[in-house]
């Protein structure tokens, strides 16, 4: 047990499931979409949806799309400046099957069009775990160096994009592959024990059938 389960995270309260860890949901899906999102539609699930109001969760969700972090005092204000910003939201309800209760089903576009939508949950003391990107099964968290890889189903893709992180000496510790089809849209979630340099994203990204790829490396806003 480490001192982070005892205290939880610094914070701006009142909740480390339904704001700390709102505005990390919020953050990842940030970093998901690349960019500045400019337009986010946020659907609440269970407690996030019936109690989440009371607890700051759709201001902290908000928040952390903006980039700020649990402990910013301008948490409370994220709607206005929101608005100063261009960014536009609306917030919905959605029932989860077998998520947790504290859910929540986020489509951001940034500023070049792009899009991503992502289920995730705050189980508690400002942790989060994401289990779906764009329709397509996940399980992550942010807490350890993590790639997201979004692409077609090809042959050979796997062994090309661990590859490259082999290639470069980082050693992977979970990965994940899910496809909606044969041939169709395909993600892959990689954790890893090292920092993910950022030429990692730039060879992987140069290989054909790739769309996007986002790099998590905790503690930084990574690009």
């Amino acid at each position: 047990m480490s001192i982070f389960d005892i205290l939880g995270p610094v914070m701006v309260g009142p909740s480390s499931s339904h704001t700390a860890g709102a505005v990390r949901m919020g953050q990842i899906v940030r970093r998901l979409v690349g960019g500045e999102p400019v337009r986010a539609k946020i659907l609440l699930a269970g407690s996030f949806a019936s109690t989440g109001a009371g607890h700051g969760t759709p201001r902290a969700l908000v928040a952390g799309l903006m980039g700020f972090d649990p402990d910013d005092e301008r948490i409370p204000r994220s709607f206005e400046i929101a608005k100063e910003r261009g960014l536009a939201f609306e917030f919905g309800t959605v029932a989860l099957r077998d998520a947790h209760p504290n859910s929540a089903l986020i489509t951001a576009v940034n500023d070049r069009g792009e899009q991503v939508e992502v289920g995730a949950s705050s189980p508690g003391g400002g942790r989060i775990r994401v289990f779906e990107v764009d329709g397509l099964p996940a399980s992550f968290s942010g807490e350890v160096p993590t790639l997201i890889v979004r692409s077609d189903d090809m042959p050979g893709y796997v062994s090309r994009v661990t590859g490259v992180i082999a290639a470069q000496g980082i050693n992977m510790s979970k990965l994940q592959v899910e496809r909606n089809a044969r041939g169709g849209r395909a993600l892959m979630v990689i954790e890893c024990d090292q920092r993910i340099p950022y030429r990692v994203k730039t060879a992987i990204t140069a290989i054909e059938g790739i769309h996007k790829v986002t790099r998590l490396n905790p503690g930084e806003e990574s690009k």
